[in-house]
């Protein structure tokens, strides 16, 4: 697959993960209210919707990797996430130096943008060489 192809690819399926998470934090919203307790159910619900996608998605189409078994995807999950919180730092870090520096709406948006980029195509690496490099090693050989 080219390079181009690639990153498409995945930028689609982080839109799908962007939008089940959306989905399953109004869901949770819409049955539990709109109370500090309902929010929090929502935000994590939605985040494990998003994250458990997104995994399902990149493990398979993105790095064609076709280990089974619990103890395997359940090793390889708990590094996705690490990986992911890293470039979730990278986002909200970028959002907030943003917004500090300017203070305005348009430009906080402008960093989230931006944080979501660079994090996303960080995110790749990472899992390229620290999830999914069994899979990787086996390609190049």
């Amino acid at each position: 697959m080219s390079g181009t192809a690639l990153a498409l690819r995945y930028g689609a399926f982080a839109v799908l993960a962007v939008l089940a998470n959306l989905a399953v934090q109004r869901l949770v919203l819409a049955a539990s209210g709109s109370s500090a307790g309902g929010f929090a159910a929502a935000v994590g619900c939605g985040t494990i919707a998003g994250l458990a996608l997104k995994y399902v998605l990149d493990k398979r189409w993105i790095f064609a990797d076709a280990t089974r078994g619990l103890a395997a995807h359940g090793r390889k999950f708990t590094l996705y996430t690490a990986m992911g919180l890293v470039t979730t730092a990278i986002f909200w870090g970028t959002e907030t130096v943003f917004w500090l520096l300017w203070q305005s709406d348009a430009m906080r948006e402008l960093g989230a943008v931006l944080g979501l980029a660079v994090g996303y195509a960080v995110k790749y690496r990472l899992d390229r060489r620290f999830v999914f490099r069994e899979t990787m090693r086996v390609r190049a050989a």
